[in-house]
């Protein structure tokens, strides 16, 4: 079915194109007509059609005019020019609007015909060729998720080469060397740090799969891997080495924009890892860094950056004591920590009790690695001469239950580490903020300032600061300036509207509502009692 649009003011010639065109093309085309420029133009956004028949001189809005608005609109409509007049202004201005032919009145029938053909078969070839490229799309949509799945299993599980990568970022059409991952984590609702009925989210997940994947690609260029447990890694590509504090908390802003975005459009609860920028080589370390922020925050979006941050055993190894130990180390969990600990000592002493060299050894290698951990997650500061003692203390002790007592000491340390270490950072990001505020708290500052002055994200400040305060930003805010405020009262003689500036109100108004609120009485009369 083709559309074909009639421009003339002539009836005459109208009616003599339609009928031949009904004539030799019967119920192959659909035929609209206007008569003058203006209605031509209603008529082309309205009938949207596949071939124009143009008349050059028509009542006001002339045809070439016509065309150009006509082709602001519609791009894909072949142009047929006709006019009674051979002019090659016309002709040459035709030429520019891409002009199938240029044809003179009066036409004859057969010109007609044969250039509607002409017409027809380059609709027909670009038709052809939109439905191949929409199959092509079509396959591709299919084929792509696969591909990009294969470039995130590859990298997360570390097994691949140079160019392996090199063919994956071939084929999906990236160039960038640079990377983070993003875990997201499902589940029905969100219990501390971790999600509630993860088996059965992973099913739900599977099911919105799609829907999942459409929301990540609106919100990031990214590659999407598939549905792993409750858990989906998530590939970005970057073009620079490390991400700048501004885009840090852009990404977080969009990120829990797009947490809620897929709970509403899937009935899934969502949390958001992000891992630190890398090397794609490097990117199972960063979905490992995105897992380990969510595990140290309660919120349903953690940067890496923003917070302090396998092989194969033989017989009966008690493997998941292992990994349990570890886990616990690094989240300060001391006294399951200390329980797992003597759970893998015991099982060393039980099932190992002449190989004392080998316990010795073992007791070693997890003091140091638990300290590694304490190092890397807790931010202590390596001291190179700390455990010049260690070796002589445990090879120079042949009872177990006094080797078992040092190996439980040295893990209660690292534990106690990595608690301190955090705690103390969160206290001296609450120190400094409320430095901050004590020093401007008589400028128009905000949230973002302050978070910005001790780099750290509004989001992750504004949590800790309520966790260390019991306050949140404004209250506190609020507190110290109506106290400034309390103390210029009672010992100056300064006017209302200074004492107004002097903390950190521009509207007096709005000062006087603040400080009846909190001290129950205007300033007027808390000056006055």
């Amino acid at each position: 079915m083709y559309k074909i649009m009639l421009a003339d003011d002539e009836g005459i010639v109208i009616d003599s194109v339609k009928f031949i065109i009904e004539k030799e093309f019967g119920d192959e085309c659909v035929v609209e007509y206007a008569k003058t420029g203006r209605s031509v133009i209603e008529l082309a956004e309205k009938f949207r059609p596949d071939i124009a028949i143009m008349d050059i001189q028509m009542p006001g809005i002339n045809g070439i005019e016509a065309m150009k608005e006509i082709r602001q609109s519609n791009n894909n409509v072949l142009f047929i020019v006709m006019s009674a007049y051979d002019k090659f202004d016309y002709a040459k201005e035709a030429i520019k609007l891409g002009v199938l032919e240029y044809i003179t009145k009066p036409m004859e029938r057969t010109k007609i015909v044969s250039v509607l053909k002409k017409g027809m078969d380059i609709i027909d070839k670009e038709r052809e060729k939109r439905s191949n490229d929409l199959l092509v799309k079509e396959k591709l949509e299919t084929v792509v998720p696969i591909i990009e799945s294969g470039l995130i299993y590859n990298i997360l599980l570390q097994e691949h080469f140079t160019e392996d990568i090199e063919n994956y970022k071939t084929i999906l059409g990236f160039d960038k060397s640079q990377a983070y991952m993003i875990a997201v984590v499902s589940g029905d609702e969100q219990e501390g740090n971790h999600m509630t009925n993860a088996v059965g989210s992973s099913v739900k997940m599977q099911q919105h799969y799609q829907e999942v994947r459409e929301c990540l690609k609106e919100y990031f260029d990214c590659i999407v891997g598939t549905v792993m447990a409750n858990k989906l890694a998530v590939l970005v590509p970057y073009e620079k080495e490390k991400m700048d504090y501004n885009e840090r908390i852009d990404l977080i802003e969009n990120a829990r924009e797009l947490v809620r975005r897929m709970r509403k459009k899937t009935g899934i609860s969502f949390r958001i890892g992000i891992g630190k920028v890398g090397k794609l080589e490097s990117m199972a370390e960063s979905y490992n860094e995105a897992l380990n922020a969510l595990v140290i925050t309660t919120g349903s979006v953690a940067h890496a950056d923003d917070l302090p941050i396998g092989c194969d055993y033989a017989g009966d190894y008690p493997i998941h004591l292992e990994k349990q130990l570890f886990e616990e180390v690094e989240k300060g969990e001391v006294n399951d920590a200390i329980a797992t600990a003597r759970s893998f000592f015991d099982w060393m002493a039980e099932n190992n009790p002449d190989s004392l060299m080998e316990i010795r050894i073992k007791i070693l290698e997890f003091a140091l690695w638990t300290e590694h951990i304490a190092y890397e997650k807790g931010g202590m500061t390596y001291q190179f001469n700390s455990r010049q003692d260690y070796l002589p203390a445990v090879m120079g002790t042949t009872d177990l239950d006094t080797l078992r007592q040092w190996f439980l000491d040295k893990i209660m340390a690292a534990c106690q580490n990595i608690l301190g270490k955090r705690e103390e950072k969160s206290n001296s990001i609450i120190e400094m903020s409320k430095e901050y505020i004590r020093k401007n708290f008589n400028k128009d500052i905000s949230l973002d300032d302050v978070s910005r002055a001790v780099n750290i994200s509004p989001y992750y400040f504004s949590k800790i600061f309520k966790d260390g305060t019991g306050e949140n930003f404004i209250e506190y805010l609020t507190n110290i300036r109506i106290e400034k405020a309390k103390e210029l009262l009672s010992t100056t003689e300064c006017s209302m509207k200074e004492i107004c500036t002097m903390c950190g109100y521009s509207d007096p108004n709005y000062f006087s509502r603040t400080f009846k609120k909190n001290v129950g009485v205007t300033p007027t009369e808390y000056k006055n009692v």
